[in-house]
C-alpha cells in the first residue's frame, strides 16, 4: 500500500490472536523529521513490533506508552517528540525536528470493526482514509471523494480545524505496459524506481521474454483479457506501445471503459486520427476521446527509447499529482 506497508493487517492479525495490540502513527512532523506524516508501528502487549515512526530514536517510548495503554485504561495517546539542535545529530531528528505520534490500542481506541473494514477495503485495492478526532473518540473511513487532494498526493495529515487526523491508504501504484517494446525495456524500471507495480501485457513470445525483461511481470494473453485478469482502477495508469491497432486498440478500449487515472498511446499525430477514427465508429464519445494522451508523453523532444520512457513517465507523473 502507499507506504503504510501491512500495518493495518498486521495489528489485526496480532489482536485475534489475542496478543493485546495498540497502532502508533505519525500524525504531525516539523522540521527534518526521519519518517513522514502516516508511518506506523504496531506493538503487542509483550514489545513485539513491526514497521516504524521515527528510525529509531524514540520507538523505545512509543513502545513504552502504547503498552502502558493495552495493559491499562485503552485509551489513545498523543505523544510529542522534540529535539534541540545541539541533540538533533545524534538522536536522528535533524536540527529541531519534532513528530507527533498517536497511539491507539485496538479493540478501545481503534475499534475493531473500523480496523477490520480498512483491511478489507485495502485487501479490494479501494482508496479508503482512517479519519481519526486527535481530542475526541471518533474514528470513521472516509472515500476519496471526501478528500480528493490528500488521495492524490499521497499525503496523510491533520486538517486546518487541528483535530482531524486523516489516513491516506491509496492501493500500491500499476502501471499496464502494452508492448514488450524498446521502450517498455526502459519505461518498466522507471515505473517501479517511481513506486509503480509494473505489467507488461504482449502475446508475441519474441518480444515478450525474460531474457530481454529479467525479473518483470510479463503476460501473454491478448490485451484486453490479461487486463481483465489484472483489473483496472484509479490506481492505475496504461500505456501502450505496439504501433498495431490489432493489440494496442482492444486495450485502449478496455482502458476507457474502466477508471484508471491515465491512459497513454505512442503513435503519431495521423496515427491518432486513424485510431480516433476507429474509436469513434466502435461508440467511444469524445469525452472518452479525450482521456487518451496521445502522442503519448511530454513533449520535450525526445527522440531515443529511454528519452521516450522519460517523457511517459513524467506525464504520467503530472497526471498523478496534478489531476
Amino acid at each position: 500500500m502507499t507506504r503504510l506497508e501491512q500495518i493495518p493487517e498486521t495489528a489485526l492479525d496480532w489482536h485475534r490472536a489475542g496478543r493485546g495490540v495498540a497502532v502508533a502513527t505519525v500524525v504531525e512532523t516539523w522540521g527534518s523529521a526521519p519518517r513522514p506524516v502516516g508511518s506506523q508501528l504496531v506493538v503487542d502487549r509483550d514489545g513485539a513490533m513491526e514497521g516504524s515512526v521515527s528510525g529509531g530514536c524514540v520507538e523505545g517510548a512509543v513502545i513504552t506508552e502504547a503498552i502502558e495503554a493495552v495493559e491499562g485504561d485503552g485509551k489513545p495517546r498523543l505523544m510529542e517528540f522534540g529535539v534541540s539542535d545541539d541533540q538533533a545529530f545524534a538522536v536522528g531528528l535533524a536540527c529541531g525536528g519534532r513528530i507527533k505520534v498517536l497511539v491507539e490500542p485496538v479493540g478501545t481506541a481503534l475499534p475493531l470493526p473500523v480496523l477490520e473494514d480498512l483491511v478489507a477495503e485495502r485487501a479490494v485495492r479501494r482508496q479508503v482514509a482512517y479519519v481519526a478526532d486527535l481530542e475526541g473518540p471518533a474514528r470513521r473511513l472516509a472515500g476519496a471523494g471526501d478528500f480528493p487532494d490528500r488521495f492524490r498526493m499521497d499525503r496523510s495529515g491533520v486538517e486546518e480545524d487541528n483535530r482531524t487526523f486523516v489516513a491516506i491508504h491509496n492501493p500500491p501504484l500499476r502501471m499496464i505496459i502494452v508492448g514488450a517494446v524498446h521502450i517498455a525495456q526502459h519505461l518498466a524500471p522507471m515505473a517501479r524506481a517511481c513506486g509503480y507495480d509494473p505489467v507488461l501485457i504482449d502475446p508475441r513470445p519474441v518480444f515478450g521474454s525474460e531474457d530481454r525483461f529479467p525479473g518483470e511481470v510479463i503476460l501473454d494473453g491478448w490485451p484486453d483479457e490479461a487486463m481483465a485478469e489484472v483489473g483496472l482502477d484509479p490506481r492505475t495508469a496504461v500505456v501502450t506501445l505496439t504501433h498495431d491497432p490489432k493489440l494496442d486498440d482492444p486495450a485502449i478500449r478496455a482502458a476507457l471503459g474502466s477508471d484508471v487515472f491515465y491512459l497513454g498511446c505512442l503513435g503519431s499525430t495521423r496515427t491518432h486520427a486513424k485510431r480516433v477514427d476507429r474509436l469513434t465508429e466502435a461508440g467511444f464519445g469524445p469525452d472518452d476521446i479525450a482521456r487518451i494522451h496521445a502522442p503519448v508523453g511530454l513533449n520535450i523532444g525526445a527522440r531515443s527509447p529511454a528519452e521516450i520512457a522519460v517523457s511517459v513517465m513524467a506525464q504520467i507523473t503530472e497526471r498523478l499529482r496534478k489531476g
